[in-house]
């Protein structure tokens, strides 16, 4: 027996009538999924307002949800070793100090010129330059509510080329919201869009289903005041009657609402649309669109990426094809892969060839394809324990604007990690060239050596400030500038 609200622990059959789960983690899909007796469940779902019987047809371990874990361990075990910024210049460095100390030592055929020449030849800018400016950096990623875990992120989020979107609770919000009311031609001649919300929402405060709540939300938004209802009677998924007021109100699916009302009409929804019946005293009253809308700031935050240089983007969606192109064509989004089991993103991100590539996802189905990807960032960890502990940043805020800003910061603090590099190193070249023609002692050479220390310290501190292409509203909200766009 599986209670309200609980999570499903096993992949089973169902043995109750029909019953609305939650499979958003899993598959990605906002609006609740319906199941009938017999019909497969997967471990990982949340099970509706009832409690329903299931047969286990799989251990823990052979279950969808292990099998999506199992996944990310492959995944992440796959990607390949990040070669750090000062590694690169590490070995020329070293060759160049030896090569100016022994001809130093050559020319002036004393050992001692050899031994000055490399007192003043610091590595300090190679071991302190990168690690300071990454440290910065990613104490001025934190304050933004972003959650960097390495050093060697910000280098590969600074040479992002392609970025991969989810859609569900990443481009979009992740939960129905009202999209517009539709008036039936049958209703009551006075009746208006706010009336029939107000109707439908003061009979939606005695169900308990997941689109219950957003019923009674936009009514709030509107606002319109809840009518007191009696003789409240809910229908298990299917719907609720109420009285409110002087009239008796229906909401719920299209043969509940047929059931009980003359007129009935059959709404046309989009794909990604689910429409809530309204009826009113018997006649048909009209629908309520429910719809996962896309973010108010995606598309800022899509412009941003390609201002930063990102040059290919994808979104890989287990939701239809249809629903897909709408959300790819409001975004300016260039590729699309619908109908995308996790398993089937890992495949498409691992074939990609303009790399590194940038994830940016939520849920547990989203947590293989985030470790596969050279960059895994989770929204709001959302996804528990399988997303937030594959990725590579995580974003704390529900704000898909820190994504940009994510990449923003990798940016600017690798341009800053590597301006303090070359600058302790060009002046420790300086005073290795003056060491060899004797314009340095030791004692002197050995002070100096400690200034250009600090100036490399000091310049790579420059991360920790603000500064870079993308900025955003103080509260965390969309980016009111992207390189000079607004």
């Amino acid at each position: 027996m599986i209670k309200p609200s609980e999570v499903l622990p096993v992949d089973g059959l169902l043995l109750s009538g029909t019953v609305s789960f939650d499979e958003s983690t899993l598959t990605g899909e906002s609006l609740p999924a319906e199941h009938v007796k017999g019909d497969t469940l997967l471990s990982g779902s949340v099970n509706g307002d009832n409690a329903v019987h299931m047969l286990a047809t799989a251990t823990a371990k052979d279950s969808q949800y292990s099998q999506i874990v199992a996944l990310v361990q492959e995944a992440a075990s796959s990607r390949p070793p990040v070669v750090r910024l000062a590694d690169k210049y590490a070995i020329p460095f070293t060759l160049l100090a030896f090569a100016l100390a022994g001809a130093g030592w050559y020319f002036s055929q004393d050992p001692v010129r050899f031994a000055e020449v490399l007192f003043v030849a610091t590595p300090c800018p190679l071991l302190i330059a990168a690690p300071v400016a990454f440290l910065a950096g990613t104490s001025r990623a934190a304050h933004a509510g972003i959650i960097i875990k390495s050093g060697g992120t910000l280098e590969q989020l600074a040479r992002v080329r392609t970025a991969v979107f989810d859609k569900t609770g990443t481009l979009t919000h992740g939960r129905p919201t009202l999209h517009a009311v539709r008036i039936s031609k049958s209703s009551a001649p006075d009746m208006s869009e706010d009336r029939l919300l107000q109707l439908a929402a003061s009979a939606e405060q005695y169900s308990s289903h997941v689109l219950a709540s957003s019923v009674i939300e936009a009514a709030r938004r509107s606002g319109l005041r809840l009518l007191a209802g009696r003789n409240a009677v809910e229908h298990t998924t299917q719907g609720v009657t109420a009285s409110c007021g002087n009239q008796t109100i229906m909401v719920g699916k299209p043969d509940f609402v047929r059931s009980g009302t003359s007129g009935f009409e059959e709404a046309d929804v989009a794909s990604g649309q689910l429409a809530v019946y309204v009826g009113v005293d018997g006649r048909f009253g009209g629908v309520l669109i429910m719809s996962d809308p896309l973010r108010e700031n995606a598309v800022d935050t899509l412009t941003a990426l390609r201002r930063l240089g990102i040059e290919e983007t994808l979104l890989v969606t287990g939701d239809s094809l249809a629903t897909a192109e709408k959300i790819a064509a409001e975004t300016g989004i260039s590729r699309i892969q619908a109908g995308c089991l996790p398993g089937d993103k890992v495949s498409i991100v691992a074939g990609l060839r303009e790399r590194p590539v940038m994830m940016v996802g939520d849920g547990v189905n989203d947590a293989p394809v985030l470790a596969a990807a050279d960059v895994g960032i989770a929204m709001g960890a959302k996804g528990a324990t399988a997303a937030s502990e594959s990725v590579d940043v995580v974003i704390m805020l529900d704000d898909l604007s820190k994504a940009a800003l994510a990449v923003d910061i990798g940016q600017r603090t690798v341009r800053i990690a590597l301006a303090s590099i070359w600058t302790g190193i060009l002046l420790s070249i300086g005073l290795m060239i003056a060491a060899v023609f004797t314009y340095l002692p030791a004692v002197a050479g050995a002070l100096l050596q400690e200034l250009v220390d600090l100036a490399t310290i000091l310049n790579a501190l420059r991360a920790l400030r603000h500064g870079g292409r993308v900025r955003t509203t103080a509260s965390g909200g969309t980016p009111v500038s992207v390189a000079g766009v607004k």
